[in-house]
């Protein structure tokens, strides 16, 4: 049937009534909803990269792990010059076992430097690559987030892998006495691979690209020889001035003596700080470096 008017009749009279229509409209998500897949999208984007790269990220992972290991563990007792008071029995054994959660808590924190302090400071400098990640559709923090936590994953990664590798080089009659307490490692792991990254992402919003060495010379060479890779801190007591126990106290403000403390608790039985005071100082340290960098990846991608 076709419709017809009549003269001076609306237009409008021919149009169905709006009832009778159904207007298609795109569902629509939440700006928290947009911020989580934004997020996902950002940390799988980095697993992805790491992925191409994984030959390139296993070299770099092990090479100083099994440097540290091959030299100490396996150079030194074959030429007569142990590590750890070797004149004593089971001397060099008691240091593999020292030195081998020492290496795990060192991989994590170079992983955290070079997954997000190095990357930072590449993205930030000439090309400012960073641009591209925070056109995001999330806040500006969420990506620092996402640096901060892809980085921890290849923290856990560079933990896999040098475990192993650190616990088998040794020459004969050298041996890392390894327990497992699969509580500590699910626990201490993670919070030392958020630890360092947060680091990471601390040095990598305070230092420009040309000031990289200064980093390392000034900031992360002290923290790796002040930080109980190859002692423990219970047994810094006897380095003191009078009755001050001067070294035992100063290096407390290293996170890097929290972490390798804690992987001892976690994979071995020797002697370590306590549990009640390594995971409260973890967080506290994650706390800090978040905020801190936070604050200095948004005045650097405003500026």
């Amino acid at each position: 049937m076709t419709a017809t008017t009549t003269p001076g009749q609306p237009l409008t009279a021919m149009v169905a009534p709006a009832t009778s229509r159904r207007v298609a409209t795109a569902p629509t998500r939440s700006t928290a909803a947009a911020s989580w897949t934004s997020l996902g999208a950002l940390i799988l984007r980095d697993l992805v990269v790491l992925r191409k790269h994984l030959v390139e990220f296993t070299v770099r992972t092990l090479v100083q792990p099994f440097l540290l290991c091959f030299v100490f563990l396996y150079v030194f007792p074959k030429i007569g010059q142990g590590i750890g008071a070797s004149s004593l029995p089971g001397a060099e054994s008691a240091f593999a076992t020292v030195l081998v959660p020492g290496v795990v808590g060192l991989s994590i924190m170079f992983q955290g430097i070079q997954a997000v302090a190095m990357q930072l400071a590449q993205e930030f400098g000439f090309t400012r690559e960073i641009e591209d990640r925070v056109q995001a559709p999330c806040p500006i923090w969420l990506v620092a987030i996402s640096k901060v936590l892809s980085g921890g994953a290849q923290g856990l990664l560079s933990a896999i892998l040098v475990l192993p590798i650190a616990a088998v080089i040794h020459a004969s009659g050298v041996e890392a006495h390894i327990n497992l307490h699969w509580l500590l490692i699910v626990t201490i792991v993670p919070l030392s691979c958020l630890a360092m990254t947060s680091l990471g992402l601390l040095l990598g919003t305070s230092f420009e690209p040309r000031n990289l060495g200064l980093m390392f010379g000034f900031i992360v060479l002290p923290i790796t020889f002040l930080g109980g890779t190859y002692y423990q801190w219970t047994r810094l007591a006897p380095v003191k001035v009078g009755g001050f126990h001067w070294l035992q106290t100063v290096v407390l403000i290293n996170p890097l003596i929290y972490v390798n403390d804690g992987m001892r608790a976690a994979f071995t039985n020797s002697s370590h700080m306590h549990l009640y005071v390594i995971y409260p100082a973890l967080l506290a340290f994650s706390a800090i470096f978040i905020t801190l960098g936070l604050r200095n990846f948004r005045r650097k991608v405003l500026a």
